[in-house]
C-alpha cells in the first residue's frame, strides 16, 4: 500500500447550493426520500448488465467502469441505487459520449465542472447513478479505496450501515440533507484508510 497524493487525500465537500447550480432538468425522484435496504446480491448482477451496455455503447472511449458506493460492498445496507464510476478522457466533450448514453435511456441530471468535471446521468428506472469522470480525477480513486476498505473491514462496514440508518431517520423530512450528513463518518473512515497507507509506506521504507 502506498501513500496517496494530496488531491486524493483532500476530499471535496460540495454544498446544497452547488448541487442546485449543477442540476440539469428535473431532480430524480430518488432524491425525495431515503430508503435503506439490506444488501441484495442482485445489485452485483445489475452492475454487470450496466457495464456490458456501457461497453457496447461507448467502446474505446471507456478507460474504466467500476461499481462503487454501498451497493458494491457485500453485506452493506444501502439505498437500492447502483452507483457506477465511468472514466473517459474528457467529460467536457459531451458530444462524444452523451448521445450514446441517451440512446440507452440515460438522462443527464448533474453537470459539475467544479467537481473534477463530474457529470451524473440517471437510468430510465432511476436505479442507476452513472457518474462520468475525466481521466486523472481523484474522486474515482477515493471511491475504490472506500469500497475496498469496507469490503475488508467489517467493523467500519457495520458502523457505516448503522450511521446511514440513523441519518435516514433523522433527515426523513429533509432527504436532500442525507448525503451531506454522512460526511463526518465518511471522513473518519477515509482518515483510517490514509493512515493505514502512510503506516504501510513508512514500514516499507524502513
Amino acid at each position: 500500500m502506498a501513500e496517496y497524493p494530496q488531491d486524493v487525500v483532500q476530499r471535496f465537500h460540495g454544498t446544497p447550493e452547488q448541487a442546485d447550480a449543477g442540476l440539469v432538468g428535473e431532480p430524480p425522484r430518488t432524491w425525495e426520500s431515503v430508503v435503506i435496504e439490506e444488501y441484495d446480491r442482485s445489485w452485483a448482477q445489475r452492475f454487470i448488465a450496466v457495464r456490458s451496455s456501457l461497453t457496447e455503447a461507448l467502446g474505446g472511449l471507456i478507460i474504466t467502469v467500476e461499481h462503487v458506493g454501498s451497493t458494491a460492498v457485500p453485506g452493506l445496507a444501502a439505498k437500492p441505487v447502483i452507483d457506477v464510476d465511468l472514466v473517459i478522457g474528457d467529460t467536457a466533450e459531451e458530444a462524444a459520449y452523451l448521445p450514446a448514453l441517451e440512446r440507452l435511456g440515460y438522462r443527464l441530471v448533474l453537470r459539475e465542472p467544479w467537481w473534477h468535471g463530474h457529470r451524473m446521468l440517471l437510468s430510465p428506472a432511476e436505479d442507476v447513478n452513472l457518474h462520468v469522470w475525466p481521466q486523472g480525477a481523484p474522486e474515482p480513486v477515493r471511491h475504490l479505496l472506500f469500497r475496498d476498505w469496507l469490503r475488508s473491514h467489517p467493523h467500519d462496514r457495520e458502523r457505516y450501515a448503522a450511521t446511514k440508518r440513523r441519518l435516514a431517520r433523522d433527515t426523513a423530512d429533509r432527504p436532500r440533507d442525507y448525503s451531506l450528513a454522512k460526511n463526518d463518518v465518511i471522513d473518519e473512515i477515509y482518515a483510517r484508510i490514509f493512515a493505514a497507507a502512510a503506516a504501510a509506506a513508512t514500514e516499507a521504507d524502513g
